[in-house]
């Protein structure tokens, strides 16, 4: 079943809100594939997606890092993943209509991204909350 449209939901709000910021920002690039458009516009889009999504992948990752979380080696191979798949779509969408560009698009924020936010990304919140209490200044 094809998913309806990309669109942000509350319902994978991480409570961080650089986090949260980052893929609400995610979002709002892919829902720019909807409509008309040309050839030129559509690539520079999904490049400027594909930027955006390495940039929010390597600062989540350095959190983690920072945190020394322990699932980060996992949590970076499924990143990978997603970037396979990013790199994929760029390589093949010279050969794709634009259609075909937002169709894959979609797929990819409303199916991989969005069940690895709620499934994935959720498991690394309260261990990040917790190191930046326990790293807050005392008054």
């Amino acid at each position: 079943m094809k998913p309806a449209r990309t669109n942000w939901s509350r319902a994978i709000e991480t409570g961080l809100s650089e986090i949260d910021d980052q893929h609400r920002r995610l979002f709002e690039l892919a829902a720019t594939f909807r409509g008309e458009g040309d050839q030129i516009r559509v690539m520079r889009a999904l490049a400027t997606l594909a930027d955006y999504a390495n940039t929010h992948l390597r600062d989540e990752e350095a959190m983690l890092h920072a945190i020394g979380y322990a699932g980060l080696a996992e949590h970076q191979r499924q990143h990978e993943q997603f970037r396979a798949m990013l790199r994929q779509l760029l390589d093949d969408a010279r050969k794709l209509s634009l259609d075909d560009i937002a169709s894959r698009i979609e797929d990819l924020i409303n199916g991989w991204f969005y069940r690895h936010i709620l499934t994935v990304d959720i498991e690394y919140v309260a261990q990040v909350k917790a190191y930046r209490e326990s790293t807050a200044p005392r008054h």
